[in-house]
């Protein structure tokens, strides 16, 4: 009887930084917000170097992103790097087996999750209320398909930018008709969860009656950006693609944490 013969390669070095429990424990945390490091120390309950060096090494394989706060430079928020961890996870499936190459598309999966949820009612801030919110409510307003209300707003109101515009609309999503808010004018109202799009409107964010979810996302403002016309309708298509990322993996997340808890809920009957 002819003996079989594997083929003998190394495990992917990406599983191997999946499998220690803390750098398990740090993608978990950054797949739901970003969080600075003193945070994550706080999250972990370990000794900050400890932290630390996983952070180093999840960063330096490309798992993990760095950004120093624009409202403290001596803070560093971190945040999980989905596009990378997609292709490395799959091109790693791959070497399995081809069947685990590839998977539904983000599009459908975040529809088909948005026609599960029941209505939400969803909060972006950023200070000034004229990009990164903006182009968060349109890309939350067009996937939620009527089942999400979505609202942003700023501390420090402007205008909406006609690059937030021109960016959206080369997804084909018109937030021409959005305004720029000022959180005043959502004093009374509830939400589901409130998510900040800029370090400075976070460390300002105010209490909320219903006691929602907060998540943070770090994200670098646009509108700061330098160079040529070219290069910062670049830089604002580049953050309404990161935004439409975080936002169809929001909402795959949120049906998820749903279901959990309805089950839990029905197991208690």
């Amino acid at each position: 009887m002819n003996s079989m013969v594997f083929a003998r390669e190394q495990a992917p070095e990406f599983f191997k930084m999946l499998a220690h429990e803390i750098r398990w424990r740090l993608l978990q945390l950054l797949a739901r917000s970003d969080y600075s490091g003193q945070e994550l120390v706080r999250l972990l309950s370990q000794p900050q170097n400890l932290v630390s060096y996983h952070l180093r090494l999840l960063a330096e394989h490309h798992l993990v992103k760095e950004r120093r706060s624009s409202a403290d430079e001596r803070s560093i928020y971190y945040s999980l790097d989905l596009e990378t961890l997609r292709t490395l996870y799959f091109g790693a499936g791959n070497m399995l087996h081809p069947l685990l190459a590839t998977s539904e598309t983000e599009e459908i999966l975040a529809r088909e999750t948005v026609a599960r949820l029941a209505p939400l009612r969803v909060l972006f801030l950023c200070t000034h209320n004229s990009a990164r919110s903006q182009m968060a409510e349109g890309i939350l307003r067009h996937l939620g398909a009527g089942r999400i209300e979505v609202i942003s707003a700023g501390n420090y109101p402007t205008t909406l930018h006609p690059l937030a515009v021109q960016a959206c609309a080369s997804m084909h999503i018109d937030i021409r008709q959005q305004r720029a808010k000022h959180l005043d004018e959502l004093h009374g109202l509830t939400f589901d969860y409130i998510i900040t799009v800029c370090d400075r409107v976070r460390e300002s964010c105010p209490t909320w009656p219903s006691d929602p979810d907060r998540l943070h996302w770090s994200l670098p403002d646009p509108t700061q950006a330098q160079g040529t016309e070219q290069e910062r309708v670049a830089i604002f298509e580049q953050t309404c693609r990161e935004l439409l990322i975080r936002i169809r993996s929001l909402l795959i997340r949120i049906e998820q944490e749903h279901t959990a808890y309805t089950e839990e809920g029905s197991s208690c009957l």
